[in-house]
């Protein structure tokens, strides 16, 4: 074989392999890239809940340490956890954290997502996606599912349903938002100052990629 032939042969190896590259991420995507603790956090968009449902991006939080919580209105589990998570959210929000609550409800059921809002109480911040992708985007098997965010975009922590404002999920957070740089706390920040005001009997859990959440 000829120089030329072999620079040929060459190319179309390279050329054979890049296309199954793209094709394998195209449509593997998921399971080529697990999103799992240590990860990136995969980007999203969803639409607040009053009547102008303006799109958001994940990416307008860029250098906090996040919460993301996919739940939805119909999910047990998802309602057991608000409680904790908000008395969470007004210990730390002084220090910058953030929640970012996603309902994946069915995209006709906003006024739903309003009225669980109301009734709970909640102040983090709560959009709804209504297109379905968060889930692919987060692999989600379950609900709810909690994503743990540090300011550099990476995955601390995926969880399902739990007490958040347990003394072990605070310390976390307190150590990734010393480690961001965040205020410093008014007060001690490991144990509650805000309590949850029901105790839902959940407990601290890393999910296994084994075990799904409450399922629709």
């Amino acid at each position: 074989m000829t120089a030329r032939g072999q620079w040929l042969t060459v190319l179309g190896v390279v050329a054979a392999l890049a296309l199954a590259l793209w094709g394998a991420t195209h449509f593997l995507g998921d399971e080529l890239f697990q999103v799992s603790v240590g990860s990136k956090a995969p980007s999203f968009a969803a639409s607040t809940l009053d009547l102008k449902r303006d799109v958001r991006p994940l990416d307008q939080y860029k250098g906090k340490v996040v919460l993301v919580n996919v739940w939805a209105t119909w999910c047990p589990p998802c309602r057991q956890e608000m409680p904790s998570m908000e008395a969470l959210y007004k210990d730390f929000a002084p220090r910058g954290f953030k929640i970012v609550a996603v309902s994946v409800d069915d995209p006709d059921n906003t006024q739903k997502v309003r009225d669980f809002v109301k009734q709970f109480g909640i102040t983090f911040d709560v959009f709804h996606e209504r297109t379905g992708k968060i889930q692919d985007l987060y692999q989600t098997t379950g609900y709810p599912e909690n994503f743990l965010v540090g300011a550099d975009g990476v995955i601390r922590k995926k969880a399902y349903a739990q007490n958040w404002n347990s003394e072990a999920n605070r310390a976390i957070i307190a150590r990734l938002l010393d480690d961001a740089g965040a205020p410093p706390a008014a007060s001690a920040t490991i144990k509650p100052t805000t309590l949850t005001p029901v105790d839902s009997g959940l407990q601290v859990e890393v999910v296994p990629d084994s075990v799904a959440g409450a399922r629709r």
